[in-house]
């Protein structure tokens, strides 16, 4: 077991570097730079000044050796272009935990849901609760996380007055967020979760559980909801993930002050530095959570081991 971790952290960080690199020269490939708009109308002096501060006026191979270099040693993304003298390492600090309790609200309102009603049109196929959950799920899967948000924004907030339309501070404004969030997340894993059951109410080992008199909530949550589990534990992967990176429209929308909405507004405004440290910290979040997955694994079904070669 701990071979295997090793490895996968090796290849992990084998990844990061990769995305690393290739972010920074995708980036440094667009024409311009992104002080060429604020130094517009100043005047030469102060360009060259700007540049030489920002490193920008160094060859591209220079400014990613020394870009590398302060990740390495240091674990410095460097400073904003948009907001000079603010640290992205700061920044990500200080906005992550804003997009991680909101990505959590909504993963722990979608995952249990999702997957209740999943079992639920599995035992009962062909009835009005299988109709309702295969409704919910092509809603979730077809509507835009945007338009579920605005929607919910003009009935909750606008017209009922229930919850504030935009901001940050109070639980109120988290929960018309949370809403458009976690539907998505509903519809996906009871669709899931349904197909699994089906597939494995059909094994023999259920109708040997059934003849040795096995009671039916016993049959479902130790032998169908255990087995059928699996790959709703590869979902968890994207989404613990997707607990920062889906939140960037509803953040924008809602105004609130996480990691997705300075995403946004970096890449509106060409902040190279900003760009490349978020998409690292995102890439970073997304291979842990993969790792995370596979050690999952071997906790809900004890037959799966690692095992040398």
């Amino acid at each position: 077991m701990f071979k295997y971790i090793g490895k996968r952290m090796i290849y992990m960080f084998l990844s990061l570097f990769i995305i690393t690199t290739v972010t920074f020269f995708m980036m440094h490939s667009i024409p311009g730079n992104p002080l060429s708009t604020q130094m517009r109308l100043m005047p030469e002096k102060v360009q060259k000044n700007y540049n030489k501060q920002y490193g920008l006026d160094q060859p591209t191979h220079v400014q990613y050796a020394k870009y590398i270099k302060n990740l390495v040693t240091k674990g410095d993304f460097g400073i904003s272009f948009k907001y000079p003298g603010r640290s992205i390492t700061d920044t990500i600090r200080d906005t992550s935990p804003v997009s991680l309790w909101l990505g959590l609200q909504a993963l722990a309102i979608g995952l249990p849901i999702g997957v209740l009603l999943g079992i639920l049109a599995a035992m009962k196929k062909g009835t009005v609760i299988d109709y309702f959950v295969s409704v919910v799920a092509i809603l979730g899967i077809t509507i835009p996380v945007f338009i579920l948000a605005a929607l919910f924004q003009y009935v909750f907030a606008v017209k009922l007055r229930l919850f504030p339309t935009s901001g940050w501070g109070t639980f109120k404004h988290t929960i018309i967020p949370t809403m458009a969030m976690c539907f998505g997340p509903i519809a996906t894993y009871s669709r899931y979760m349904k197909s699994n059951v089906l597939e494995v109410v059909g094994q023999d080992y259920i109708l040997t559980a059934e003849a040795k008199g096995v009671s039916n909530m016993g049959i479902i949550w130790k032998h169908i909801v255990r087995n059928a589990i699996l790959p709703v534990i590869t979902l968890l992967g994207p989404q613990i993930a997707a607990i920062f990176t889906g939140s960037f429209i509803v953040e924008s929308m809602f105004s609130i002050p996480g990691l997705g909405f300075y995403y946004v507004t970096a890449i509106q405004n060409r902040d190279y530095n900003m760009i490349i440290g978020t998409t690292v910290f995102y890439a970073a979040l997304f291979v842990l959570a993969q790792l995370i997955v596979d050690l999952l694994y071997g906790v809900a079904d004890p037959r799966i081991r690692l095992q040398d070669e």
